[in-house]
């Protein structure tokens, strides 16, 4: 993994490009600290009510039933290709199914197995390059398999954990692969690479600390600071530890130009969340095939924090917007919502914060109950729903501009 050799390129200009010109009404400030500018919020965000983001959903595909084409077990990643086409990595199925532009199913890539362009379990990620190439991570079988845009398996690329392991992916609009990887544990660092279309590590673009859920072997250690990013077309990265709500903005270097805060109040860890929590992980548990008597032991390995983070990811989004979602606790749900509660899928509020790209804050966007976004495109958001008997459906919601 080497460093970015391109010196001369200029540092990203931040133009405001969502948010109205100053003395619009917005009452933060913008002050320069050592040549970063700093950007502190208010609890209010700058949209008038005529102003409002607001969402509208456009199509919705998936069945517990019927068509075995239009089954999703467990989606993983969604991608886009440039026509439209939409990626469903299938965890349970070890596969990828392709579907049109409006849900119509056209194909079935990859399947179980280790041979050539085959899946190992756990293969969550697909992600699509520039040419429409798809790029999927196979952690069992230690490798990155690449597809064709007809879904011919092209060439993998070898994952060697001995440089790092490579713990989340995510792709920019324009098809730039980027993962987080983690260095051996004695150095405890991440890294966050540009994937090459070879599928083998690229350009380093930021180090960072390494999260502490894993700091220690043989324990869970649930809401400690994580780092939390995402990265845009120019390659700046996103990227806020989740202790705080203070995000950067770090150029293609590495080099930190701007951050911004918003008000944040610590919310504690009640004993309500903590049974609710304890709940999930015993149905996970044993519908995996642990036996009930060893719940108990395996609950002696996972920690709760005494807080809650300040937010749980960082999307950026349509006109250069920057997305942070906030956390969903279970002592805000119903005694009927928490027997069903999917602490994967659900920890992540509906409210998601939106700043403009200079980092004011907007206001918020509220998206349905029980859907997860996986993929932010133009004024388009791809993402899981699940429904009252928890069958995932892939959605698209359209952001409908005030």
């Amino acid at each position: 993994m080497r460093k970015n050799p391109r010196a001369a390129v200029a540092l990203l200009t931040l133009l405001p490009v969502v948010a109205c010109a100053e003395g619009d009404g917005w009452a933060g400030t913008v002050t320069d600290s050592a040549g970063v500018v700093v950007v502190t919020n208010p609890d209010d965000g700058m949209w008038t009510t005529a102003q409002q983001w607001t969402l509208e959903e456009e199509m919705r595909f998936g069945s517990v039933e019927g068509d075995l084409d239009y089954q999703l077990g467990q989606v993983g990643g969604l991608a886009v290709g440039s026509d439209g086409r939409i990626y469903v990595s299938d965890i349970q199925g070890q596969h990828i199914k392709v579907f049109s532009g409006d849900g119509q199913y056209m194909q079935t890539i990859g399947g179980p197995g280790s041979g050539p362009g085959e899946l190992g379990r756990n293969a969550a990620f697909v992600m699509l390059t520039a040419g429409d190439t798809a790029i999927v991570p196979d952690p069992t079988n230690r490798r990155i398999n690449r597809y064709a845009p007809d879904g011919t398996a092209l060439a993998s690329a070898p994952v060697r954990l001995e440089l790092g392991r490579p713990t989340r992916y995510k792709v920019t609009p324009r098809g730039v692969v980027t993962a987080q990887v983690r260095l051996p544990i004695s150095q405890s660092k991440d890294l966050v690479v540009v994937i090459e279309s070879s599928g083998l590590f690229g350009d380093t673009l930021i180090t960072f600390p390494s999260g502490g859920a894993n700091s220690v072997p043989g324990q869970i250690r649930q809401f400690s600071p994580e780092p939390m990013w995402d990265v845009t077309d120019s390659l700046t990265v996103l990227m806020g530890v989740n202790n705080e709500y203070r995000i950067g903005l770090y150029d293609r270097h590495g080099s930190l130009t701007r951050v911004f805060s918003k008000p944040y109040e610590p919310a504690p860890v009640t004993e309500r969340d903590l049974r609710a929590f304890y709940a999930y992980l015993d149905r996970a548990w044993l519908a995996a095939g642990v036996t009930p008597s060893r719940l108990p032991e395996l609950h002696t390995m996972v920690h709760f924090a005494e807080f809650y983070p300040a937010f749980m990811s960082i999307h950026s989004g349509y006109r250069s917007s920057i997305w942070v979602q906030r956390i969903q606790t279970p002592g805000d749900l119903t005694d009927e919502e928490i027997e069903r509660y999917n602490f994967l899928e659900e920890f992540g509020s509906p409210n998601w914060d939106v700043f403009d790209n200079t980092g004011r804050f907007l206001g918020v966007v509220v998206m349905p109950s029980r859907f997860q976004p996986r993929a932010f495109r133009d004024d388009k958001i791809y993402g899981v729903w699940r429904d009252d008997l928890d069958v995932q459906h892939v959605m698209r919601l359209r952001i409908v501009v005030g």
